[in-house]
């Protein structure tokens, strides 16, 4: 088994490469998807966050309203790191159960938003930055996803650095391209995992696999 973490800044482009690695038959294992399981109605991860934050980040169904929490959270790093110290082990937990249920040999993605500023990187046999600048970032949050500049530059500021992301990075793939340029960077991407899961595979006897 290969282990990957994919990471990048908020409006980077993250959720395309992911889809375009699982196309090319990754396993994906996706922390905001699992982030917003763990709180879902009836779990204790939504009792912790509600006795953290009070009822005013439900909404009227009950479940967690995640525009209101985000608001709060992140224009206060000391409530952002609350919010973190609840849903971070969660999330841990739950991301390692889905990679022991992997096939032996499979190349398993960890999309992991906040690789980074939690020091995750030693985690994985190798870190794939999806990157783009600061420019393209607010302006995705703002046309595709509908933020407002100001909550745009609070998410992009609570996050690492660019020049932080790409310091423990191994494979940095630019999207600041066209999709049809990105495609083929992520097979290139993808030929080089494959290639290192099949080197690291033992053969029936035990013994390591060839370098190739």
């Amino acid at each position: 088994m290969l282990k990957v973490g994919l990471t990048g800044g908020i409006g980077a482009g993250k959720s395309e490469v992911s889809r375009l690695l699982v196309a090319c038959g990754a396993v994906l294992i996706d922390a905001d998807r699992i982030a917003r399981e763990v709180v879902a109605p009836g779990t204790p991860g939504l009792a912790a966050v509600v006795e953290a934050f009070g009822e005013q980040v439900l909404a009227r169904d009950g479940s967690l309203d995640r525009p209101k929490l985000g608001s709060i959270v992140f224009a206060d790093a000391a409530r952002l790191a609350t919010l973190n110290s609840i849903v971070h082990p969660l999330v841990g937990a739950r991301s390692r159960e889905l990679e022991e249920a992997a096939a032996e040999d499979a190349v398993v993605v960890h999309d992991v938003p906040l690789l980074t500023e939690n020091g995750l990187a030693p985690l994985y046999d190798l870190v794939i930055l999806v990157d783009a600048t600061p420019e393209t970032q607010l302006d995705r949050l703002v046309r595709l996803r509908g933020m407002t500049e100001e909550d745009a530059h609070a998410r992009m500021a609570a996050q690492a650095t660019r020049e932080q992301r790409r310091e423990i990075a191994d494979v940095v793939i630019d999207n600041d391209v066209p999709l049809e340029e990105l495609e083929r960077r992520v097979k290139e991407v993808w030929a080089e995992l494959a290639r290192r899961s099949r080197a690291s595979r033992p053969d029936p006897q035990g013994r390591p696999a060839p370098q190739e």
